[in-house]
């Protein structure tokens, strides 16, 4: 009997951004990358977004990801292109039934999806057209199998837990490669609680296990005595207006822009 591959072991694809800030509201897109590769080992086929997101970058974004306000004048493309390329390559990867990597994808994947709507693009659901990802967030597996390990869960600690090497961190290109790699780390030192499973279950148990993990989290934040919101929403937080309230077909605010 022929023995059935785990996904971990084949094609997958990784998405991840610089910007302009942490506030996925009002912050921009400046850089990001899409990295796909077919298996474990083999080369990856890298494409790379730089973005002039039409405001200033502030000085500690600049310090992380080292991208000027000179560099992106004079190199950068307009933001409406470059986030409709962008979906339109996570589509393309979806309709080939590549699973998706993204890093904290709450973060990544709603950041896209107000780019889209603030330049008039539409949202990200749209712009996919009809195509569903299927995403795979080494931060909320690694929170799942492990989650009583103390200690950070950035990038850079779970890199270095599982052993996987990050060289050039903060670059759009190499972080989306290093979150394929862990990824792939993951599942395969937990193989019996990940590896089993497709994408697609993968898919929706993390919206579960992330609802229940941020809940935790906002447990912690009032037993500090420092009580705040934590979203449960997985991979994309709702788009909302002025008002508070969620964004649906004929609400009548607008989204901030």
């Amino acid at each position: 009997m022929q023995q059935i591959r785990s996904w971990y072991r084949g094609p997958l694809a990784s998405f991840d951004t610089e910007t302009t800030g942490v506030d996925v509201e009002r912050d921009r897109i400046v850089s990001a990358a899409l990295v796909v590769q077919p298996a474990p080992g083999r080369e990856a086929a890298v494409r790379t977004w730089l973005a002039n997101p039409g405001v200033p970058i502030p000085e500690p974004a600049r310090a992380v990801h080292g991208i000027s306000d000179e560099q992106v004048r004079t190199h950068g493309r307009p933001p409406r292109a470059v986030a409709v390329e962008v979906a339109l390559a996570l589509a393309e990867q979806s309709r080939a039934g590549v699973p998706l990597v993204v890093m904290n994808a709450p973060y990544d994947l709603t950041l896209l999806d107000r780019e889209l709507r603030r330049h008039g693009a539409g949202s990200l659901p749209e712009v996919l057209g009809g195509a569903e990802l299927l995403v795979l967030d080494p931060r909320v597996l690694d929170k799942q199998v492990d989650r009583y390990r103390k200690g950070r869960r950035t990038l850079t600690d779970l890199c270095a837990h599982y052993g996987v090497s990050l060289v050039g961190a903060h670059d759009a290109a190499a972080d989306a490669l290093a979150a394929m790699d862990l990824v792939r780390a993951v599942a395969s030192r937990h193989e019996a609680r990940l590896g089993a499973l497709t994408p697609a279950e993968l898919h929706l148990r993390q919206a579960v296990w992330h609802a229940a993990q941020a809940r935790g989290l906002e447990r912690w934040f009032e037993r500090a005595g420092t009580p705040e919101r934590v979203d449960t929403a997985w991979p994309m937080r709702p788009a909302r207006c002025h008002c508070g309230e969620r964004l649906e077909p004929g609400h009548a605010c607008e989204l901030a822009a």
